[in-house]
């Protein structure tokens, strides 16, 4: 059988019900899947469109992967989400145990029914901008030719602070 090209591949990762075990256990399915490369500092922000719900953690996690685009989304992540009690309705804003979005693959450029890479919403939402040049300060978005540090509003990078205890205790958990 013909060995399978690995790809650097972020995922987004939030919660906001129970946040911190949700994540935790996360990492620790993720990297029975995958190779774990890194893990950004995780931040506390406010749901959108949901100020009666409870802050989220949000971060992302650097990982290789020999599996298509769509078969990692949809039968890693999802599974994991499954896994841990999320459910899926027609809110997009409604709370949850956990979500992990790919939202960069390698260098792919993707426009696909359910999947599209690199994900839009990087340059429309700090929390997904920030622990990606976290993890890779120099990042280039597939498509777009420049850094991804010279797309973001400089005021981005100060908009968010670092929930430095989290991020401590879940890359203690992770074992590179």
């Amino acid at each position: 059988m013909k060995a399978r090209r690995q790809v650097r591949a972020f995922v987004a990762a939030g919660a906001n019900l129970d946040p911190e075990a949700h994540l935790l256990r996360a990492l620790d399915l993720l990297a029975e899947k995958t190779r774990v490369l890194g893990v950004s500092p995780f931040y506390r922000t406010s749901p959108l469109e949901r100020p009666d719900q409870p802050d989220f953690l949000n971060g992302a996690f650097l990982v290789e992967t020999g599996l298509p685009p769509r078969e990692f989304k949809f039968g890693v992540l999802r599974g994991i989400e499954a896994a841990l009690g999320r459910t899926r309705g027609s809110d997009p804003h409604q709370a949850r145990t956990l979500d992990l979005d790919l939202v960069l693959y390698g260098e792919v450029v993707l426009r696909e029914e359910g999947l599209v890479l690199p994900d839009p919403e990087i340059l429309e939402r700090p929390f997904l901008a920030l622990p990606l040049l976290d993890l890779d300060p120099g990042l280039v978005l597939p498509g777009r030719g420049k850094p991804l540090g010279d797309l973001v509003p400089a005021a981005w990078k100060k908009a968010l602070e670092p929930d430095e205890d989290f991020t401590r205790r879940l890359r203690e958990r992770w074992k590179p």
